[in-house]
């Protein structure tokens, strides 16, 4: 009989009941759509996030030499200290970590910036930069401004010249980046590290650490422990501007998350209020055969319950493409579903269809004999 009565009370009212469910579905796509979002904005920025570059650096106690002043600093570091404690901190966090050395040598009588680093680690902390001509082997990556001052192209030969010793490499490909390095060559580290005469020796670690503010200091305290003699510091203007972006943009999901529900409960409130008025007649004649206030709300809240069950449901498949357009309009990759949002949303749903039931309990003040006379 419960079922029965239930499935005549949603057949009943079918043109409100569509507005509100019309209303559950809308606000539980755009909520499904925002929890995929704020699931996945953490991978999703860290990916933004690397085109600046590293964000920790590892020094001599003191400071370093900064990188475009191009010589080494008065106290190197040793490789082996340095590269034997980031394998001890092991963290899927890590992206990259990439050695230097700089020293100012001479090509073709001029000064330059020689950098020596693993290319390929410095390529991962530096997704921006761009080369052109062969991939890296055993030659240098030469910056565009030092290629075009030299009259260097790939495939040429370069003659680097550093007190009284001397190395030929070949040009893979000339290196466009945006910075410093258009006006270096770079070389292959432990090349750098014999023509300065400082085998085994770098002058600092930069790394590249993904997640937020407060895991980036964390994974630098964790290396800082295994090395004292060195400074360990995260770059202030990467990790604060990701820890920053990150919370505020959580925040700004939150935000819409709990205005679209108090927007969509509102509309279902507004629809179950109309139909507690149409609804008084039954509530009357339900109360003269017998029915309790307790099990007429019971069906009520059924009928509200399967409500915002379905448009929940519904809400959800919508909201994985919704994630996926708003993915690639922002980010330009489709965002992740994560299966945990379906129960999530539905729960909110039903959640907020159940607010609705609110209007009906005043029809527990009706009396039956008014109703059945027809007033």
């Amino acid at each position: 009989m419960f079922g029965w009565l239930l499935w005549r009370l949603l057949r009943g009212n079918r043109g409100r009941l569509a507005v509100a469910l019309v209303a559950v579905i809308s606000g539980a796509a755009v909520i499904s759509a925002l929890l995929n979002l704020d699931f996945d904005i953490e991978r999703k920025l860290a990916q933004e996030f690397r085109m600046l570059g590293p964000n920790l650096v590892v020094a001599p106690k003191g400071g370093m030499q900064s990188q475009d002043a191009g010589s080494t600093s008065a106290t190197l570091m040793d490789e082996d200290s340095i590269q034997h404690a980031i394998a001890q901190t092991q963290s899927s966090d890590l992206i990259g970590a990439a050695s230097y050395l700089y020293i100012v040598a001479r090509v073709g009588g001029k000064p330059v910036v020689v950098a020596g680093t693993q290319i390929s680690e410095a390529r991962k902390l530096n997704p921006t930069w761009k080369l052109s001509g062969n991939s890296p082997e055993n030659g240098c990556l030469v910056g565009q401004n030092v290629a075009r001052e030299l009259k260097l192209t790939p495939g040429d030969s370069v003659r680097i010249t550093y007190l009284s010793r001397t190395i030929t490499l070949p040009v893979d490909s000339l290196l466009d980046s945006g910075g410093a390095e258009d006006n270096q060559i770079l070389a292959d580290l432990t090349t750098v590290q014999q023509l300065a005469g400082a085998n085994g020796k770098i002058e600092f670690e930069q790394l590249r650490v993904k997640g937020e503010t407060s895991a980036i200091a964390a994974y630098a305290s964790s290396l800082a422990a295994s090395l004292p003699a060195y400074e360990v510091r995260p770059i202030p203007q990467v990790t604060e501007a990701e820890g920053n972006l990150l919370n505020r943009t959580k925040l700004l999901i939150v935000s819409m998350i709990l205005l679209i529900l108090a927007l969509t409960a509102l509309c279902v409130l507004a629809t179950m209020a109309a139909l507690a008025m149409e609804r008084r007649e039954d509530i009357g004649l339900m109360k003269t055969l017998g029915g309790s206030i307790g099990r007429i709300l019971g069906l009520f809240l059924a009928e509200v319950g399967v409500l915002g069950a379905v448009g929940g449901l519904a809400g959800c498949i919508a909201g994985i493409a919704l994630a996926r357009w708003m993915g690639e309009r922002v980010f330009g990759t489709s965002i992740a579903p994560s299966w945990e949002v379906f129960p999530l949303t539905i729960v909110l749903m039903i959640a907020v269809a159940l607010a609705g039931v609110l209007p009906l309990r005043l029809l527990g003040r009706v009396k039956p004999a008014v109703i059945l006379r027809g007033r």
